[in-house]
């Protein structure tokens, strides 16, 4: 894979570490020895990773089961199989998405690969998430959302790049309030509470020196970003227990996951 124009490949980037555990190929070199040597120091990670992408469907579909028939989908990351407007699409082809992303390579993927149906719509923004103004008032998601509808806001394996610095659970809030009731927030992020203190103390020291910035947080702090929104069944929980069954058994278990509704 070449490198577009105004893109570092010796610098590492989570999506395109994302998409190497998730077995694609748009990825660099650099990318590739922090994928591996994660994986050599932490034990399951390629396949949290897998259980994570097969969670984003579940909701997804759950949702759209439910009606919901607009996905705001932050931090996207590079195409892969069942995009959200992939499974909503299927369920409504009238849904509409609109796609976030901070890295010009997902974003030329996602405007080559992410086609809607006819019936629906789908945007994709170059944007940094934690401008929350920008993105809710850009053109391109008001002509795609209808902000007095529902909307699912898509957080999946995001904010465990925000650093605490950049106040996670404030940006959480800036996109909710815009959200009328009923719209939903599924997310999912890294933590260490579900593993043993060998292991979290190996992730720690595995991940302390690479370049690409990574926050575990536990139940409680990631519980936090679900203030005003009213968790589905079966709460906050292993990624890989949120409804039906896993791709692999999450064992360690690295990530929490969980789908809430706005009161």
């Amino acid at each position: 894979m070449s490198a577009p124009h105004g893109i570092n490949p010796n610098i590492p980037h989570s999506a395109r570490v994302y998409d190497y555990w998730l077995g694609g190929k748009d990825n660099f070199e650099a990318d590739r020895r922090v994928a591996e040597q994660t994986m050599a120091a932490v034990p399951g990670i390629r396949e949290s990773a897998r259980n994570n992408r097969a969670f984003l469907g579940r909701a997804v579909r759950h949702l759209s089961r439910l009606g919901v028939r607009q996905f705001l989908d932050l931090g996207t990351g590079i195409p892969s199989q069942g995009n959200t407007h992939e499974v909503a699409q299927a369920e409504a082809p009238e849904s509409r998405v609109v796609y976030v992303d901070n890295d010009p390579i997902v974003m030329a993927h996602a405007r080559a690969l992410l086609t809607s149906t006819p019936e629906g719509r789908t945007a994709y923004l170059e944007a940094d998430v934690r401008e929350p103004r920008t993105i809710l008032e850009h053109p391109d998601t008001l002509a795609t959302l209808d902000f007095t509808q529902p909307i699912a806001l898509v957080m999946v394996a995001i904010l465990m790049h925000i650093s605490d610095a950049d106040d996670p659970e404030g940006l959480v809030k800036a996109y909710a309030q815009a959200l009328p009731a009923g719209s939903y927030l599924v997310l999912s992020h890294l933590t260490l509470d579900l593993i043993d203190k060998r292991t979290a103390d190996d992730y720690v020291a595995a991940t302390s020196s690479q370049a690409m910035h990574r926050t575990p947080r536990t139940g409680e702090r990631i519980s936090r970003y679900f203030d005003g929104f009213d968790l589905l069944e079966p709460g906050l929980v292993a990624v890989s227990k949120w409804r039906e069954t896993p791709l692999f058994p999450d064992e360690p278990a690295w990530m929490y996951a969980g789908v809430g509704r706005k009161r």
